[in-house]
């Protein structure tokens, strides 16, 4: 058993070269992921049956303790990342954990070890880790689908309230200046509930990867980010300052899905500023790009988190305080959309300073019409 893992181990480049070539021309999900990504937990899977074969000088031994059990979290984690990366399916996993357990034979057998009863250890640890990976595989898709569908129907509620609000305010005494204003309030939140509506049913079929459905056009955004912070003012009792010099920007954008963003920002800031200090969004028109910013005071967001709370499944599975969980999931979408017109979101939360998210969006990435972001980039 140990001469085995020896080898192995020795082999272990050979191995994980031989399976990364073989799974990328039988794959078709591999095509589209990159070199790290593919390769992911794979490494420490292969180590894991390595540490299992040098536990035991007997191959009929280890079937009664726990030492297949040594590949449960390396498996898990497999299936969570495939659940983050496009077009992976339970079918193509377990296509990949076949050619993994071929490979191994293979170069078994390359170095003339042909022991059935270790062909049989090996096989029967990467079925363990296999099955694993497709639990955790289906149960992250679902958990993903449960967090998108949640975040969309927590996000209905704001242009519904407005909207609830609105119509209280409706009053002939008032005048028809300020009657206008309040139909016009009443009549785009109710849009707004039934864009995020469209966006609910789009999202309640979820796939490896995606994120929720945009639907783009080519337009003026000025007004839907003019449209945020007018419904922000008359919400939230905090100050509100929009810096904007503009009097149109014009892109191919999906202007739900960035007042959707905005409006995150807008709450979270509410949320954890300073509320007797200012809210203050900025906007700046660069060529192709479009740059948004929001920023508040208040307490820095901890560095040691800042990376994580953009992460959307992490944050099942860390612990993490109340507050940093509300951030996690808005966050998430922003990220989404962010990414899903070609840009970035970065983070700026210093003692001092406060916290302020900076969104840069190109105007011309996209074409008219739908279609689904991803979860999360690969890095």
């Amino acid at each position: 058993m140990k001469k085995t893992a020896e080898l192995l181990k020795s082999q272990r480049d050979v191995i994980l070269s031989m399976w990364e070539n073989e799974v990328q021309s039988q794959v078709k999900a591999a095509l589209s992921t990159n070199k790290i990504a593919l390769l992911d937990h794979v490494p420490n899977i292969l180590d894991d049956i390595i540490s299992i074969m040098n536990s035991h000088e007997k191959t009929e031994h280890y079937l009664s303790a726990d030492k297949i059990q040594q590949i449960e979290e390396n498996s898990l984690e497999h299936g969570r990342h495939r659940a983050t990366s496009p077009n992976y399916t339970v079918d193509q996993i377990i296509q990949e954990y076949m050619i993994f357990n071929n490979v191994i034979i293979k170069v078994l057998y390359r170095n003339n070890v042909t022991e059935e009863s270790l062909f049989h250890l090996i096989k029967s640890s990467i079925d363990k880790a296999m099955l694993n990976s497709v639990s955790s595989f289906t149960q992250s898709i679902q958990e993903m689908q449960n967090k998108l569908i949640g975040t969309l129907a927590h996000d209905i509620r704001n242009p519904l309230a407005a909207a609830r609000m609105a119509i209280e305010m409706l009053s002939y005494e008032a005048g028809e200046e300020r009657l206008a204003k309040v139909k016009k309030m009443s009549y785009n939140s109710v849009n707004k509930a039934i864009d995020l509506i469209e966006g609910l049913l789009d999202s309640i079929t979820v796939k490896a990867g995606e994120g929720i459905m945009l639907s783009f056009s080519d337009l003026d955004i000025i007004e839907d980010i003019s449209t945020v912070h007018n419904e922000a003012c008359d919400v939230y009792s905090e100050e509100i300052i929009l810096e904007n010099e503009y009097a149109s920007i014009k892109g191919i954008f999906d202007a739900t899905a960035i007042r959707r963003l905005l409006e995150n920002l807008i709450t979270n800031s509410v949320k954890y500023g300073e509320s007797n200090k200012p809210i203050t969004i900025k906007v700046k028109d660069e060529k192709d790009w479009l740059n948004l910013s929001v920023h508040n005071f208040g307490a820095p967001i901890p560095k040691e988190k800042q990376e994580g709370i953009f992460v959307f499944l992490q944050h099942g599975k860390q612990e993490r305080k109340e507050k940093l969980k509300s951030y996690g999931i808005g966050l998430t979408l922003v990220k989404m959309v962010a990414e899903a017109h070609g840009g970035t979101v970065d983070l700026r939360s210093e003692e001092g300073f406060g916290t302020e998210f900076q969104i840069r969006l190109n105007k011309f990435r996209n074409v008219p019409g739908k279609t689904r972001t991803l979860l999360n980039s690969e890095v």
